[in-house]
């Protein structure tokens, strides 16, 4: 399982990836995460599914932009770059993934913003080759494992928030996730994105860098629990104790 996060906000884009491919007998890590310059602009990319296609895929469309006359000017039209080399992947390898019992596997997160771009923007591709945009009214997309980071982010994160307040979700959402998926783990990458800056931000997390927030997340929710008002289960307690 995969942990990817991309989260847009007015402020720019912030992105998380875990790096644990394997795990059991084996325990194998991969990035996941991969940042690239283009022409006058700049974009990254977080990818789930069979690594062999993630790896391909991404071979092919860095091959891509190297051969291309003319840089991409909008974040669009890298996006349909991408996505076409998806299709050629799956033309490639999907009849014999599936004869081994595989399905063929990718979604990617794009985040950038290209030259004409008015501002940065962030997408979801399917292993189709279609993708969709991120819209500032769900401004965040997981792929992988999404349900156990998801919670915190639709409680508190919005577009409006700032970068920083963004890192810190984006990073509990992951402790979240690591905390009750066994396929997810550190070291944890980190890549962000200030508006009209044209430059990406990359850094490498190990556990004991944020062993102190998680244990800090912890008491916090415990107590947040406790000093939860009780006026409204004070009725039901009460019938656990008849007699007084």
């Amino acid at each position: 399982m995969t942990f990817c996060l991309g989260m847009r906000t007015r402020e720019g884009l912030v992105g998380i990836a875990d790096t644990l491919i394997t795990s059991g007998n084996e325990l194998t890590l991969g990035k996941k995460l991969t940042s690239i310059n283009h022409g006058d602009g700049c974009l990254f990319l977080l990818t789930s599914g069979l690594r062999s296609v993630r790896d391909k895929t991404i071979t092919y469309f860095e091959e891509h932009l190297r051969e291309i006359d003319k840089p991409y000017n909008r974040m669009f039209k890298v996006v349909n770059a991408f996505a076409k080399k998806i299709r050629q992947v799956a033309k490639e390898d999907k009849a014999f993934l599936k004869e081994s019992g595989l399905h063929f596997n990718i979604h990617c997160l794009i985040g950038g913003q290209m030259s004409d771009d008015k501002e940065h923007a962030l997408y979801l591709i399917y292993p189709e080759g279609n993708w969709v945009e991120i819209a500032e009214e769900t401004p965040y997309q997981i792929i992988g494992a999404p349900g156990y980071g998801k919670p915190v982010l639709d409680r508190t994160f919005t577009n409006n928030d700032s970068l920083e307040f963004a890192v810190k979700v984006g990073c509990l959402a992951f402790d979240s996730t690591r905390i009750s998926a066994a396929d997810v783990d550190f070291p944890v990458d980190l890549v962000l994105y200030r508006r009209n800056t044209f430059k990406m931000i990359e850094h490498r997390y190990e556990q004991e860098e944020l062993s102190d927030i998680s244990i800090w997340w912890d008491n916090a929710l415990r107590q947040a629990i406790k000093d939860l008002p009780n006026e409204w289960m004070e009725r039901v307690l009460a019938n656990l104790n008849p007699g007084k």
